[in-house]
């Protein structure tokens, strides 16, 4: 019982973190998007591989890492959003 506790949580704390990073990625494809640069400009420039980029801006996924670089490049800060009391 304890076991599968652990796990659902595990799976809760995973859903979320995806739902997380997905939004971030959105982010950065819209960023991408109004930038007015191409996807080969914004390889040669952060060193990240254009078929890379392609995936992303197709609502694919990417590494942290990559997800860093962008966002640092796109000049995009991850802000907390809290909602508002009643």
């Amino acid at each position: 019982m304890f076991v599968k506790k652990i796990v659902l949580l595990l799976d809760i704390i995973t859903s979320i973190g995806y739902i997380v990073i997905m939004m971030i990625i959105e982010g950065i494809t819209k960023a991408i998007n109004k930038s007015g640069k191409t996807r080969y400009q914004i390889s040669k420039e952060t060193g990240i591989d254009e078929a890379v980029l392609c995936r992303i801006v197709s609502g694919g996924s990417c590494s942290m890492k990559t997800a860093d670089i962008l966002c640092k490049y796109l000049k995009l800060k991850l802000v907390s959003s809290k909602k508002k009391a009643r």
